[in-house]
């Protein structure tokens, strides 16, 4: 079991089976969701346990198309985890135990900024993977 929350405690879950897989977005619009490392998990591994309720959406103009939840009492970011999606993505940050994988790629590296720098040695794309 893995368990994940937001800061104020309001959102909390568990993960019945562990991610497939992690990566680091450095895209801007990840940056600002807070959401650039992150974790790919099955809908069906994810228990609720409190605060589905306090989950709100940021739907982004066309053509981005992929809603950034986050808690509507602390403004974590919570990656896509109110998607429909068999798979998605949910923010590293608000697992509470060890995911058991680690960080497999870094994408949009291009648009990296400057301050970041990347040291480990995962799989580096300019954009997305594909």
């Amino acid at each position: 079991m893995i368990r994940g929350s937001c800061n104020c405690g309001t959102v909390r879950f568990e993960l019945t089976a562990p991610p497939t897989m992690m990566g680091t977005c450095h895209c801007s619009r990840c940056r600002k969701a807070g959401a650039g490392t992150f974790v790919l998990v099955a809908r069906e591994s994810l228990s609720w346990i409190a605060g589905r309720e306090a989950v709100a959406s940021y739907l982004p103009e066309p053509p981005f198309k992929y809603a950034r939840c986050f808690c509507r009492h602390c403004g974590t970011g919570l990656g896509e985890i109110a998607s429909e999606a068999e798979t998605f993505p949910i923010a590293a940050h608000c697992l509470d135990d060890d995911p058991q994988v680690r960080n497999r790629f870094h994408e949009w590296v291009s648009v990296k900024p400057g301050w970041y720098e990347i040291c480990d040695s995962a799989k580096q794309f300019p954009e997305n993977p594909g």
